[in-house]
């Protein structure tokens, strides 16, 4: 019987990753009072953290129990000091972070993804990297999504979180460690589905930002998010029917689909966003990088999603013209004239 872990305060959970999204997790777990190991990758970092009670770079607002806390910038130390581990780095560092662990260092673990993007070059989802390296079975694996902002958790603006799994009874019990006053969670046990909705939006994101940096309005830009949605849903169903996946009765207009598709094309808070808008604006991918200073997951997933629908041949113009753009150099307005004309 799966442990109900919502009254296992005596427990660990461990959170591998020390950015904004991390962060904001880290604040929810300690809010809710379990104890914490934290890996943090630099050991001035957690020098700063244990002295200040706060991130040094990121949500620096918000103030932690650091008595709650084991910091650590030892990952195996973290692992093998949890009985929950949270996985939220960027997708582009999952591999480097994780490869100090042993093989088996997962085993008897829940493992819960924040993470939203593809592992670059391989092209899988976490779930399935931790299959092949770690061994971790999908009914120890749970995802943690939104629609939600790191800001907005660090401030106790009520927010949702959608938390997946193929054991619904286990997912439940999940969730309910994280249910709070300014945090509502909901489930569903669409575990590949929210992913892949996860990955795109951040690309659809993207593009809704250089629309606003080419200065389209608010007209043009409710259109596009409503194509967006639907060529989401035309790629999610796709991969679905050629991985042989099902999850039946899925309700793409509920908030972890078309929720956060619309919070992260809208938001001012949306890194992908922003990144866009640069680029819209006249910036180079490279220069837009360095004064974001942080990881707009859509720039390198779009590259994923293409190699990825080589094998799925869903129909995608929008992420193929934000490809076009981003890797390979189209220009944004001449780009944009094409999708005016595929939209309806």
């Amino acid at each position: 019987m799966f442990p109900y872990l919502c009254k296992m305060n005596s427990k660990r959970i461990g959170i591998i990753g020390s950015g904004s999204w991390a962060t904001a997790i880290a604040k929810i777990v300690t809010d809710n009072g379990f104890l914490l190991n934290w890996w943090v990758r630099q050991a001035s970092n957690i020098e700063y953290f244990q002295k200040r009670h706060h991130n040094p770079h990121y949500l620096r607002n918000a103030y932690f129990d650091v008595s709650k806390i084991e910091f650590s910038d030892d990952v195996s130390k973290v692992v093998a000091g949890a009985d929950i581990i949270i996985i939220a780095v960027p997708s582009i560092h999952i591999e480097v972070s994780l490869a100090g662990l042993d093989p088996k260092a997962f085993e008897g673990k829940k493992i819960i993804s924040a993470v939203k993007g593809v592992i670059p070059k391989l092209n899988i989802l976490l779930n399935q990297y931790l299959a092949d390296k770690f061994d971790v079975a999908i009914e120890n694996y749970f995802t943690l999504l939104g629609p939600s902002h790191a800001e907005e958790v660090a401030a106790e603006q009520l927010s949702y979180l959608t938390f997946s799994g193929v054991d619904l009874e286990a997912t439940n019990k999940i969730a309910a460690c994280f249910k709070n006053e300014y945090i509502n969670t909901i489930i569903n046990t669409d575990i590949y589905g929210v992913q892949y909705a996860s990955i795109v939006k951040n690309i659809y994101a993207l593009g809704a930002g250089i629309a606003h940096g080419l200065e389209y309005g608010d007209n043009f830009l409710s259109v596009y998010i409503a194509n967006a949605g639907r060529e989401m849903k035309h790629l999610l169903s796709a991969v679905m029917e050629k991985t042989g996946y099902s999850c039946d009765n899925i309700d793409y207009s509920a908030s972890v689909y078309l929720g956060d598709l619309l919070v992260t094309c809208y938001s001012l808070h949306s890194r992908n966003r922003t990144f866009g808008n640069m680029i819209g604006k006249g910036y180079s991918v490279r220069a837009a990088e360095l004064e974001m200073n942080m990881v707009a997951e859509g720039y390198n997933a779009c590259k994923c999603i293409m190699a990825i629908n080589e094998n799925v041949n869903a129909s995608l113009p929008i992420i193929t013209s934000i490809y076009k753009i981003l890797w390979e150099g189209a220009d944004p307005a001449s780009s944009f004239k094409e999708i005016e004309k595929i939209l309806i």
